[in-house]
């Protein structure tokens, strides 16, 4: 069984619960995307990892129900998940054994300086929203990072048209949430003690593209995400920091 540790902090203290109450959505979560798009993105960002980090100690903050974090176990990777949302955690717990996980807000890891070689958060930082709690998760993040490890962040584009329209559609939005230009995020990881070793948006697929609209929709991705000034369209910011 998953193990999972309870923080005890406080839901009316912590910017994740102003957001939605994931307890709540965390059995139907895994069913708010189409498979196929999900396996798309889940294979993407798996690859990404092994492109640009080594195997280690790994930390998905924000991991939710571990679909996501189950893949990047099975990459060879340690790694541990850590969410605000007990609910979600115990979905993790029943649905994918083995994988830690730690009830607790991003924006105060109960984990000591320099401890993991790649922390990442996947879809995360918009649903904190505040600009100061953002910031602070970003700082957390370097900070339980050893020198020389890698943080990910991977979050939706706000200059993508989309997004409102897909975000009125899941429901684990809520309208509540913020799209974090990209300036903040590298703010955060900067004034962290994090050197900016990538910025780049990728991703085009829209998240309900019908299954047999998938191939094109991965071709048209590839042409996107590769022409300048267009590519500003893709569907997500990723960000790739080296800590100091």
């Amino acid at each position: 069984m998953s193990e999972t540790v309870t923080t005890g902090a406080s839901p009316r203290q912590d910017p994740f619960a102003a957001q939605t109450n994931f307890d709540l959505v965390a059995d139907a979560y895994d069913e708010s995307i189409p498979l196929h798009v999900h396996d798309h993105y889940l294979a993407k960002r798996v690859a990404f990892i092994k492109a640009h980090t080594t195997p280690g100690p790994t930390l998905d903050v924000g991991c939710g129900t571990g679909r996501f974090t189950e893949r990047v176990r099975d990459a060879g990777y340690d790694v541990t998940g850590t969410d605000y949302s007990q609910g979600m955690l115990d979905v993790m717990a029943r649905l994918r054994p083995g994988i830690p996980g730690v009830q607790a807000s991003g924006t105060d890891l109960p984990f000591p300086d320099d401890t993991f070689t790649l922390t990442y958060c996947i879809a995360v930082m918009h649903h904190i929203a505040d600009k100061d709690a953002v910031h602070q998760t970003l700082t957390e993040m370097v900070r339980v990072t050893r020198p020389g490890g890698r943080i990910l962040i991977w979050d939706h584009n706000p200059r993508n048209p989309y997004w409102p329209i897909l975000m009125k559609r899941v429901p684990q939005d809520t309208g509540a949430e913020r799209l974090i230009p990209e300036h903040e995020v590298l703010d955060g990881l900067t004034d962290g003690g994090a050197r900016i070793a990538m910025s780049k948006p990728l991703g085009f697929v829209p998240d309900f593209l019908p299954k047999p609209l998938l191939p094109l929709g991965r071709l048209a991705e590839g042409i996107v995400e590769n022409v300048p000034g267009l590519n500003r369209l893709c569907a997500h910011n990723v960000v790739l920091a080296v800590k100091n």
